[in-house]
Parts: C-alpha cells; sequence; structure tokens
C-alpha cells in the first residue's frame, strides 16, 4: 500500500522498519521537530527521522499538523492508509479522513485501559500484572477508535517501563505488519472499544519523579521501575559536599523496618512507610549508571543514613 508513516521516539522505529521490509510504499514519514536530545542536550533528529533519513525516505516535521499546508500537503500524497506510532500531536478529522482505507495506530496498552500519553509508565506504576499493544482504527476521540490486533505481556516484578517497551515495540512492529495485511486484502474486522474501565495515562510530570519514602514500598517500588529509565526516579543522598542527586533505575520490595528514608544495610536497602526497597540499580548525578554493589563502592550511603 501507499502509507504515510507518522512517529518521533525509539518506539516507532520498529513499526517503519517493519512496514518497510513487508514491501509498502513509505510515500512520506512524518516526525515532530528537531529538539535537544540526550545528555549535552544538543539539537538533533527525532530517532524516526534519522531512521527515515537513512533510508532515503523524504521527511515533513511540522510544528503543528493542523495548519491549512500541512493539511493539503497530506491529502495530496493520495495514501492508502497511515500509519501512527507516538507521534506527538493530535490529529483533526481532515487529516484523518484523508487515507482512502483509514489511519491506524499502535498504542502501548490494552485499550481502553491507559488512553493517553504514557500508557507503559502508567500501568507499571499502577501495579497491573499484564499490558500489552493494539493496533487501532483511529478516531476523533483520544485512543477511542475500534481495534484490529493485540498482542499481550506479563509486567513481571522486575520489569521496568524501558524492559516493557523494548518487548512492546518489536512485538507490535509484527503486529501493525500483520494488521496493514488484513486492510490491504479487506478482511481487517475491528473491534469497537468498550469505555468501562477506561483510563487516561497522562503525561509523566517532572514532580511525580520524586521519591517520598513516607509512601509504602510497593507503591515506591512501582515508581522507580515506571519511570525508569527516563526520567528516572530520584532522592537526594547525603555527602560531605552536600546532598547529591541519585535516579533508582532499578528495586524490589524486601522486608525492613525504619523512620522512612533510613538506609538499613549498606547494600541500598530503605526503608520506607511501609516496608522497605532494595535499590538494586542507581546513578549519580552527572555517572553511568551502576548496579547497587559498585554504586555504593564508589559512594558508600551507611546504616543509619537519611535520604531526602
Amino acid at each position: 500500500m501507499r502509507l504515510a508513516f507518522l512517529g518521533t521516539p525509539d518506539f516507532a522505529v520498529p513499526t517503519l522498519a517493519a512496514l518497510l521490509q513487508a514491501g509498502h510504499e513509505i510515500v512520506c514519514v512524518y516526525s515532530q521537530p528537531s529538539a535537544p536530545r540526550g545528555r549535552g542536550h544538543a539539537i538533533r533528529p527525532s530517532p524516526v527521522q534519522a531512521f527515515a533519513e537513512a533510508h532515503g525516505l523524504p521527511v515533513r516535521t511540522p510544528a503543528s499538523m493542523k495548519a491549512p499546508e500541512e493539511v493539503a500537503a497530506f491529502a495530496a500524497l493520495d495514501l492508502d492508509a497511515a500509519v501512527i506510532v507516538a507521534f506527538g500531536q493530535i490529529l483533526t478529522e481532515d487529516i484523518l479522513q484523508a487515507p482512502r482505507l483509514g489511519c491506524y495506530n499502535l498504542h502501548g496498552s490494552l485499550l481502553p485501559r491507559w488512553r493517553g500519553a504514557a500508557p507503559i509508565q502508567r500501568a507499571i506504576m499502577a501495579g497491573d500484572a499484564v499490558t500489552g499493544v493494539q493496533v487501532m482504527a483511529m478516531t476523533a476521540g483520544l485512543d477511542e477508535g475500534p481495534v484490529l490486533a493485540t498482542f499481550t505481556s506479563r509486567i513481571d516484578a522486575l520489569d521496568t517501563a524501558g524492559s516493557v517497551h523494548d518487548r512492546l515495540a518489536p512485538a507490535g512492529a509484527a503486529l501493525m505488519v500483520e494488521a496493514m495485511d488484513a486492510v490491504a486484502r479487506g478482511v481487517a474486522r475491528p473491534e469497537p472499544q468498550s469505555d468501562e474501565g477506561a483510563l487516561y495515562a497522562r503525561k509523566i510530570k517532572p514532580a511525580e519523579a520524586r521519591i517520598g519514602w513516607q509512601r509504602p514500598a510497593v507503591r515506591t517500588d512501582r515508581q522507580i521501575r515506571g519511570l525508569s529509565p527516563f526520567p528516572g526516579a530520584w532522592f537526594l543522598a547525603p555527602s560531605e559536599r552536600g546532598p547529591v542527586r541519585v535516579k533508582a533505575l532499578l528495586s524490589r520490595t524486601e522486608d525492613g523496618e525504619g523512620e522512612p528514608g533510613e538506609v538499613l544495610d549498606g547494600e541500598l536497602l530503605i526503608a520506607c512507610g511501609d516496608g522497605a526497597v532494595r535499590i538494586l540499580r542507581a546513578q549519580r548525578e552527572g555517572r553511568a549508571p551502576q548496579d547497587a554493589l559498585a554504586f555504593v563502592r564508589g559512594f558508600p550511603l551507611r546504616p543509619g543514613q537519611h535520604l531526602g
């Protein structure tokens, strides 16, 4: 089919690659404009734009798909369908109706649970046991369209947003290829969503990343894993030069008792409001991530110290 692809982050790249491999004609790739990225905050193209340009695909990076010139340019592509994966903009009815066979979105949750911007993070932070990825025919409502295909995956006790992301991205790419084949052959059977049980996965706010040790260990563990690797749940650790910001990137709950934020042993067991969290991977500001034992060798946190 003649397809447009709209996507921005790493999560979208496997789907674009799979559609190319499947023989679809990608007539244009849309992505968010170049922005500060990485530790140096240099202005760089998005992962999707970089992949598309490396494969000789035409790319557009509009600040808004609502601009009349962008709507006209999209309609002029004479598309069979459009595929959208974490593009980052709301699409208007004019855009959704332009392709002959419609627009199809890959979404990282089991709809209607976790519609919206941060489904993987919210699923882990809520303690969901199962998540997945789905192909949805897009409608004007936010992530409310009928579902064509589903892949499900367990969320294990040591899963992070990063590990679930890395599992769902290639699975979603294969799912989209299957769905586009069904659409091309006219045999796709979209199933309407129910609004029962619908939850909105709002965007992660910076204030949510700071760890409050007074919370129960179960919630703190979910916060750490749900925000890893980005933006990273963090706390302040004491040092001779003053407090140091530390990101906790992996954890598990354990038995333990003490004042919330109290270090209970030399291997990063920290007391919470109820129970304790063992930090398994951490990162000092300006340093690379380290496993807990390597971290405490270079930056000891001793029993009895308190974390801010």
